[in-house]
Protein backbone atom coordinates (compact mmCIF):
# COMPACT_ATOMS: atom_id res chain seq x y z
CA UNK A 1 0.00 0.00 0.00
CA UNK A 2 2.92 2.32 0.73
CA UNK A 3 4.71 1.99 -2.79
CA UNK A 4 1.26 2.35 -4.02
CA UNK A 5 0.99 5.73 -1.93
CA UNK A 6 4.61 6.34 -3.23
CA UNK A 7 4.26 5.59 -7.01
CA UNK A 8 1.05 8.15 -7.31
CA UNK A 9 3.15 10.85 -5.57
CA UNK A 10 6.24 9.89 -7.52
CA UNK A 11 3.54 9.76 -11.69
CA UNK A 12 2.19 12.96 -10.07
CA UNK A 13 5.97 15.04 -9.83
CA UNK A 14 6.71 13.78 -13.01
CA UNK A 15 3.95 14.95 -14.87
CA UNK A 16 3.40 18.70 -13.14
CA UNK A 17 7.61 18.53 -14.15
CA UNK A 18 6.42 17.50 -17.93
CA UNK A 19 9.22 14.53 -17.08
CA UNK A 20 8.61 10.53 -18.11
CA UNK A 21 8.05 8.37 -15.06
CA UNK A 22 10.75 5.76 -16.54
CA UNK A 23 13.20 8.37 -16.14
CA UNK A 24 13.36 7.89 -12.94
CA UNK A 25 14.39 5.17 -10.36
CA UNK A 26 13.44 4.12 -7.18
CA UNK A 27 16.07 2.88 -4.67
CA UNK A 28 13.93 1.89 -1.74
CA UNK A 29 16.10 2.54 1.30
CA UNK A 30 16.70 -0.42 3.23
CA UNK A 31 19.24 0.51 6.29
CA UNK A 32 17.60 -0.69 9.46
CA UNK A 33 14.84 -2.78 7.98
CA UNK A 34 14.69 -6.59 8.15
CA UNK A 35 14.98 -8.95 5.98
CA UNK A 36 11.49 -10.48 5.78
CA UNK A 37 10.19 -7.05 4.37
CA UNK A 38 12.93 -6.17 1.42
CA UNK A 39 11.58 -9.39 0.74
CA UNK A 40 7.77 -8.28 0.68
CA UNK A 41 8.66 -5.40 -1.20
CA UNK A 42 10.94 -7.12 -4.00
CA UNK A 43 7.38 -8.89 -4.60
CA UNK A 44 5.44 -6.11 -5.06
CA UNK A 45 8.77 -5.21 -7.77
CA UNK A 46 11.24 -3.10 -6.20
CA UNK A 47 14.17 -4.42 -7.56
CA UNK A 48 16.80 -1.75 -6.33
CA UNK A 49 18.24 -1.42 -2.87
CA UNK A 50 19.91 1.48 -0.85
CA UNK A 51 21.82 0.31 2.36
CA UNK A 52 24.04 2.75 4.37
CA UNK A 53 26.80 0.44 5.97
CA UNK A 54 28.74 -2.00 4.39
CA UNK A 55 28.49 -4.95 6.54
CA UNK A 56 24.37 -4.75 7.05
CA UNK A 57 24.64 -5.00 2.90
CA UNK A 58 26.82 -8.12 2.66
CA UNK A 59 24.62 -9.95 5.60
CA UNK A 60 21.63 -9.11 3.38
CA UNK A 61 22.68 -9.99 0.03
CA UNK A 62 23.41 -13.25 1.19
CA UNK A 63 19.93 -13.70 1.78
CA UNK A 64 17.72 -12.52 -0.63
CA UNK A 65 17.15 -12.92 -4.54
CA UNK A 66 20.29 -12.25 -6.24
CA UNK A 67 19.12 -10.00 -9.15
CA UNK A 68 18.27 -6.98 -6.46
CA UNK A 69 20.60 -4.34 -7.73
CA UNK A 70 22.14 -2.86 -4.29
CA UNK A 71 23.66 0.60 -4.18
CA UNK A 72 25.45 2.07 -1.49
CA UNK A 73 24.43 5.87 -0.46
CA UNK A 74 25.80 6.07 3.18
CA UNK A 75 28.86 7.42 4.09
CA UNK A 76 31.54 5.24 3.10
CA UNK A 77 34.69 4.83 5.59
CA UNK A 78 37.92 3.23 3.66
CA UNK A 79 38.72 0.37 6.04
CA UNK A 80 35.20 -0.93 4.43
CA UNK A 81 36.18 -0.50 1.29
CA UNK A 82 37.76 -3.77 0.44
CA UNK A 83 34.39 -5.44 1.39
CA UNK A 84 32.10 -3.37 -0.99
CA UNK A 85 33.60 -3.93 -4.27
CA UNK A 86 32.01 -6.45 -6.26
CA UNK A 87 29.04 -6.19 -4.14
CA UNK A 88 26.88 -3.26 -5.80
CA UNK A 89 25.76 -1.86 -8.65
CA UNK A 90 26.44 1.96 -8.19
CA UNK A 91 28.41 3.86 -5.27
CA UNK A 92 26.70 7.11 -4.36
CA UNK A 93 28.91 8.72 -1.72
CA UNK A 94 32.35 9.50 -3.53
CA UNK A 95 32.70 11.79 -0.95
CA UNK A 96 36.13 12.70 -0.57
CA UNK A 97 39.28 12.26 -2.65
CA UNK A 98 41.39 9.08 -0.19
CA UNK A 99 37.89 7.26 -0.83
CA UNK A 100 38.34 7.88 -4.79
CA UNK A 101 41.92 6.64 -4.05
CA UNK A 102 41.48 4.03 -1.76
CA UNK A 103 38.49 2.62 -4.46
CA UNK A 104 41.07 2.59 -7.13
CA UNK A 105 43.61 0.44 -5.40
CA UNK A 106 40.84 -2.07 -4.54
CA UNK A 107 39.46 -2.04 -7.77
CA UNK A 108 42.65 -2.90 -9.15
CA UNK A 109 43.69 -5.68 -6.81
CA UNK A 110 40.25 -7.19 -7.35
CA UNK A 111 40.12 -6.42 -11.10
CA UNK A 112 36.64 -4.31 -10.72
CA UNK A 113 35.43 -1.02 -12.55
CA UNK A 114 33.56 0.92 -9.77
CA UNK A 115 30.36 2.91 -11.03
CA UNK A 116 29.88 5.89 -8.34
CA UNK A 117 28.80 9.19 -8.02
CA UNK A 118 30.53 11.93 -7.14
CA UNK A 119 28.86 13.60 -3.99
CA UNK A 120 28.28 17.43 -3.63
CA UNK A 121 27.54 19.17 -0.19
CA UNK A 122 25.21 21.77 -1.83
CA UNK A 123 23.70 23.12 1.10
CA UNK A 124 26.99 24.56 2.97
CA UNK A 125 25.71 22.40 6.34
CA UNK A 126 29.01 21.33 7.57
CA UNK A 127 27.22 18.20 9.08
CA UNK A 128 26.72 16.81 5.59
CA UNK A 129 29.49 14.83 3.56
CA UNK A 130 30.53 15.85 0.27
CA UNK A 131 32.46 17.91 -1.51
CA UNK A 132 31.53 21.51 -1.72
CA UNK A 133 30.44 22.95 -5.33
CA UNK A 134 33.49 24.73 -5.91
CA UNK A 135 35.90 21.29 -5.02
CA UNK A 136 34.29 19.71 -7.79
CA UNK A 137 35.77 20.33 -10.84
CA UNK A 138 39.17 19.57 -9.59
CA UNK A 139 38.05 16.44 -7.77
CA UNK A 140 36.86 15.18 -11.13
CA UNK A 141 39.88 15.55 -12.49
CA UNK A 142 41.43 13.44 -10.27
CA UNK A 143 38.82 10.68 -10.40
CA UNK A 144 38.93 10.63 -13.75
CA UNK A 145 42.70 9.53 -14.11
CA UNK A 146 41.78 6.15 -11.85
CA UNK A 147 41.41 3.14 -14.63
CA UNK A 148 39.38 1.53 -12.01
CA UNK A 149 36.77 4.18 -11.25
CA UNK A 150 33.74 5.29 -13.76
CA UNK A 151 32.09 8.24 -12.84
CA UNK A 152 28.50 8.16 -13.53
CA UNK A 153 26.67 11.43 -12.26
CA UNK A 154 26.53 13.24 -9.08
CA UNK A 155 24.70 12.93 -5.68
CA UNK A 156 23.24 15.44 -2.90
CA UNK A 157 21.82 15.34 0.21
CA UNK A 158 19.00 18.44 0.05
CA UNK A 159 18.72 20.45 3.41
CA UNK A 160 17.30 18.24 6.13
CA UNK A 161 15.00 21.61 7.84
CA UNK A 162 14.88 23.85 5.08
CA UNK A 163 11.68 25.45 3.51
CA UNK A 164 10.80 24.38 0.12
CA UNK A 165 12.87 27.33 -1.60
CA UNK A 166 15.64 26.31 0.10
CA UNK A 167 15.21 22.45 -0.73
CA UNK A 168 14.93 23.57 -5.07
CA UNK A 169 17.74 25.30 -4.46
CA UNK A 170 19.84 22.79 -3.11
CA UNK A 171 19.06 20.53 -6.02
CA UNK A 172 19.00 23.25 -8.65
CA UNK A 173 22.80 23.58 -7.96
CA UNK A 174 23.14 19.98 -8.18
CA UNK A 175 21.49 19.82 -11.95
CA UNK A 176 23.16 23.41 -12.78
CA UNK A 177 26.98 21.79 -12.17
CA UNK A 178 26.23 18.54 -14.03
CA UNK A 179 25.09 20.56 -16.65
CA UNK A 180 28.59 22.52 -16.80
CA UNK A 181 30.46 19.32 -15.75
CA UNK A 182 29.02 17.75 -19.14
CA UNK A 183 30.45 20.68 -20.94
CA UNK A 184 33.41 20.34 -19.06
CA UNK A 185 33.98 16.70 -18.98
CA UNK A 186 32.27 15.58 -22.31
CA UNK A 187 33.97 12.19 -22.38
CA UNK A 188 31.99 11.17 -19.04
CA UNK A 189 28.56 9.72 -18.65
CA UNK A 190 26.84 12.30 -16.56
CA UNK A 191 24.03 9.91 -16.19
CA UNK A 192 22.67 10.37 -12.78
CA UNK A 193 21.40 12.89 -10.66
CA UNK A 194 21.20 10.89 -6.70
CA UNK A 195 18.84 13.39 -5.04
CA UNK A 196 15.60 13.35 -2.89
CA UNK A 197 14.65 11.09 -0.35
CA UNK A 198 11.00 10.85 1.53
CA UNK A 199 10.07 13.92 2.58
CA UNK A 200 11.54 15.94 -0.50
CA UNK A 201 11.66 13.82 -3.48
CA UNK A 202 9.13 15.10 -5.43
CA UNK A 203 10.79 18.28 -5.37
CA UNK A 204 14.25 16.47 -6.45
CA UNK A 205 11.98 14.80 -9.34
CA UNK A 206 10.90 18.80 -10.69
CA UNK A 207 14.55 19.58 -10.57
CA UNK A 208 15.67 16.78 -12.83
CA UNK A 209 16.40 13.48 -10.19
CA UNK A 210 16.65 10.09 -12.11
CA UNK A 211 17.57 8.22 -8.95
CA UNK A 212 15.81 8.29 -5.78
CA UNK A 213 16.56 7.65 -2.04
CA UNK A 214 13.60 6.75 -0.04
CA UNK A 215 12.69 4.52 2.61
CA UNK A 216 10.73 6.29 5.23
CA UNK A 217 7.78 6.74 3.45
CA UNK A 218 7.69 3.20 2.45
CA UNK A 219 9.24 1.38 5.60
CA UNK A 220 8.07 4.05 8.25
CA UNK A 221 10.91 5.30 10.89
CA UNK A 222 13.50 2.95 11.41
CA UNK A 223 13.24 2.41 15.34
CA UNK A 224 9.70 1.04 14.67
CA UNK A 225 11.29 -2.16 12.96
CA UNK A 226 13.98 -3.57 15.30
Amino acid sequence: EQLEILEKKMEQACLKSGRNRKEVKLVLVSKGVASDLILEAYECGVRNFGENRVQELIQKKASLPRDIRWHMIGHLQTNKIKDVIGQVCLIHSCDRLNVAHSLELEGEKQSQVIDLLIQVNTTGEISKQGFEASEVVQAVSEVKQHSHLNIRGLMTIGPLKGDAQEIHTSFKSLRLLRDELKKQYPDIDWHYLSMGMSHDFEIAIEEGANLVRIGTAVFGERKLLH
